[in-house]
């Protein structure tokens, strides 16, 4: 009898973990896709053209999409079930990832490029969800959530290095078709092993709050990224920098007299929230300002191919492959607050020794540097999801994974779109480089201090 329990026991953790690779895999895409593309920007600008703003929109087209539609992607999670919209992105991606592989103009790369956000937002909130079902426990769960960190950072290591070998040897098309029999597996592992969550049927959708979130992220971006070409004092710049700001204004009335609200600000009552949504955009701002400058630097300026390029990165991705899984250990047992306040700190000295390096400099410098910014990263992004998921009801789980979700994409965008704007107002790429770098370090710094005084305080009243 004992025999047939121990056996039982060994099933379901073995169930459990083909559903955790499978729900992995979904979001391993999604980072995926970031890193490709970052080593693929400058054969993309040789062959289909453009400057630097049109590299920033395709990088920033999939995280301007992925923000503005995370918040309603979580509030169709618990409104239709995680299962449907996990496998739903699924497909998006599928079909999206192969006609990016055949476009011909750099608009037609954006446009799908946006398309495939709306995939990876529906992805990310579902399964998190997904696996806050799965795994009730709070102690098992940050470990699952620190092996689903460790996978999905696989492919952060693995993007730039994959990515580089591909766009050297078979152009950077096949980027995009890396995609599909990785979405393939996903989609019949879900398939097979994923039960449906319980569903809320009466959750209504806030279309007024969606549509004012797009416009105010979209008018930021376009702000940000656009406004050297047109002048910072022009009409154009400074009407969108307005409308961001209306916005947002606008934004927060809707949401507080709306009776199904996208955002329920009552959430916002806890301070673990609060901070992991701020968290968010900052680490972000680091990681995806960084995966847009230094692949550029190492290519542009020390002339190295797009697969050396990748390789010169590992540093900063192999931590955040292997360390999560250590990561979520240390919260179960610990907190997120330690994890966090540790992270932001090794994020910013990181980041502050990168903005030494010039084309003369020693690599160790480089290495140095990037270690401890994907050591950081790899302590901070577990654990700022673990603090937001614990502190939620689980009914509105979907919604929080939504928000957090959608505030590190909104940083992402930040981060591309600061990166890009100092280094076209800078006399050369490594004096905005460097300007771009210093101003990172110190939000990573602030980021350290938001976590040590806001993390695991109580609930406010």
């Amino acid at each position: 009898m004992q025999e047939v329990m121990v056996q039982s026991k060994i099933l379901t953790r073995s169930a459990k973990l083909i559903f955790l690779l499978g729900i992995s895999l979904g979001y391993f895409m999604v980072l995926l896709d970031m890193t490709v593309v970052s080593v693929a920007l400058p054969t993309i600008h040789s062959e289909l053209g453009g400057g630097m703003s049109d590299l920033q929109w395709v990088v920033n087209a999939y995280t301007i999409v992925f923000a503005g539609l995370l918040l309603s992607m979580g509030t169709l999670t618990d409104k239709f079930g995680a299962k449907k919209l996990f496998v739903g992105g699924l497909l998006l991606i599928l079909a999206a990832s192969g006609i990016s592989a055949a476009v011909t103009s750099i608009g037609a790369l954006i446009t799908m490029r946006a398309v495939l956000g709306i995939g990876g937002a529906a992805l990310l909130p579902a399964s998190l969800t997904l696996i806050a079902h799965a795994y009730p426990d709070p102690g098992e769960r940050a470990r699952a959530l620190g092996i689903w960190a460790a996978v999905t950072g696989i492919a952060l290591a693995a993007g730039p290095v994959v990515g580089g070998v591909l766009v050297d040897s078979l152009g950077w098309r096949s980027i995009f078709l890396l995609n599909l029999p990785i979405a393939i597996v996903s989609l019949v592992i879900t398939w097979v092993s994923v039960q449906e969550t319980a569903r809320n049927p009466q959750r209504g959708l806030d279309i007024a709050g969606q549509l004012l979130a797009i416009v105010t992220i979209v008018a930021l971006s376009y702000a940000l990224m656009e406004g050297e070409s047109y002048g910072w004092s022009s009409m154009v710049i400074l009407g969108a920098f307005g409308l961001a700001l209306a916005g947002m204004a606008l934004f927060i009335v809707v949401e507080a007299r709306s009776r199904t609200p996208l955002i329920p600000l009552q959430l916002f009552r806890s301070p673990s929230l609060t901070a992991g949504m701020s968290a968010g955009l900052l680490i972000n701002i680091g990681l995806s300002g960084i995966l847009f400058i230094i692949p550029m630097f190492f290519q542009q300026e020390r002339g190295l191919s797009a697969h050396t390029a990748g390789i010169a990165l590992l540093p900063m991705m192999i931590p955040m492959a292997i360390n999560p899984i250590f990561t979520g250990r240390i919260v179960s047992r610990r907190g997120p607050r330690l994890p966090m306040t540790v992270g932001f700190a090794s994020a910013a000295a990181g980041t502050a020794l990168l903005v030494g390096v010039n084309v003369t400099t020693s690599y160790w410098l480089t290495l140095a540097g990037l270690l401890l910014l994907g050591y950081g990263i790899s302590l901070t992004i577990p654990s700022l999801m673990a603090a937001v998921i614990s502190s939620t009801p689980k009914d509105q789980v979907g919604t929080a994974s939504g928000m957090i979700n959608s505030s590190r994409q909104l940083g992402a965008t930040l981060g591309v779109a600061m990166m890009g704007m100092i280094v076209s107002a800078r006399e050369s790429f490594l004096s905005g480089m460097h300007t771009s770098l210093l101003i990172t370090a110190i939000l990573l710094l602030g980021g350290s201090l938001l976590s040590y005084l806001m993390v695991g305080r109580a609930k406010k009243s």
